[in-house]
């Protein structure tokens, strides 16, 4: 399966630009088409409320919403014309999860945010876990810094023999067929994969060799509350330019251990973090 439809959220924040350009940059080697997605998520008041409210003040929200969206489009258009690739543009008023679960049930990758604190405008607090676990499409977490290279010569996979990592490489596949170097990190190998404890990763390995993906494999061992921040140190010294990793959620006791390497990575990584649930 190759990339050919790609979505990316556009928004008012300052991190904007440089996730558009890597959404752009990937349609471009990729030779997929990207969709910019703006979603106004109107405020839900309760209706005693929106009462009291004089209907110029709602009128003049609706105006300032529709002005943003309007200086996004114009930015979208001006990136994606400079990258010479298929672009079109998309604006809809709705819960912004929803709309953004819906239109990539027709894509191959959703690129997100990452949270970026330091801006009044980001609207990614938390968007990227929830779209995962919501639209049934990859993510693609694009750092709030930006990135300053090609996405997907030299990536890292983290594995632990669980089902979102099983996904998460069928997920990523177009990319690591096409990447220079892979590197697959066992998390507690032993653990995971108990069959399998005398050579991590061994499966996995032929699995990916069979596509023809040659992968260099190495082992993480760590507490819970620590495989974040070790995940992340490895993919430092691997020098690697995206991180392909299962999203994990839902129940309780992945919620606290496993959906907390997660919430980690997603909030201090410094590379493209493509996320499957």
């Amino acid at each position: 399966m190759a990339l050919k439809d790609i979505l990316v959220h556009v928004d008012s924040s300052r991190a904007m630009a440089g996730r558009v350009e890597a959404a752009a940059g990937l349609a471009r080697v990729h030779g997929a088409h990207l969709t910019g997605l703006y979603v106004i998520e109107l405020p839900v008041l309760p209706s005693y409320a929106e009462a009291q409210i004089p209907a110029r003040i709602i009128e003049a929200q609706r105006a300032a919403f529709s002005a943003a969206a309007a200086a996004a489009e114009k930015q979208f258009e001006s990136l994606v014309g400079d990258a010479g690739i298929s672009a079109e543009w998309r604006c809809v008023e709705e819960r912004r999860v929803d709309a953004l679960a819906l239109h990539a049930h027709y894509v191959d990758l959703l690129v997100a945010g990452q949270a970026d604190e330091g801006d009044p405008e980001c609207v990614s607090h938390g968007l990227a876990d929830q779209l995962a676990l919501a639209s049934g499409r990859p993510v693609m977490v694009i750092p709030a810094a930006g990135v300053t290279g090609p996405i997907g010569r030299n990536i890292v996979v983290a594995w632990n023999a669980r089902r979102e990592a099983v996904r998460a490489i069928s997920d990523a596949m177009p990319l690591l067929e096409s990447a220079e170097r892979v590197t697959v990190v066992c998390i507690n190998a032993k653990d995971a994969d108990p069959d399998n404890a005398g050579i991590p990763g061994a499966d996995i390995g032929l699995h990916l060799a069979r596509h023809g993906i040659d992968t260099q494999t190495s082992s993480l061992f760590g507490a819970p509350a620590a495989i974040g921040e070790l995940l992340l140190q490895a993919v430092e010294d691997e020098s690697a330019d995206l991180l392909v990793m299962g999203a994990y959620g839902h129940s309780r006791f992945r919620e606290i251990i496993l959906g907390g390497v997660t919430a980690h990575v997603l909030a201090h990584t410094r590379v493209p973090t493509l996320l499957s649930h």
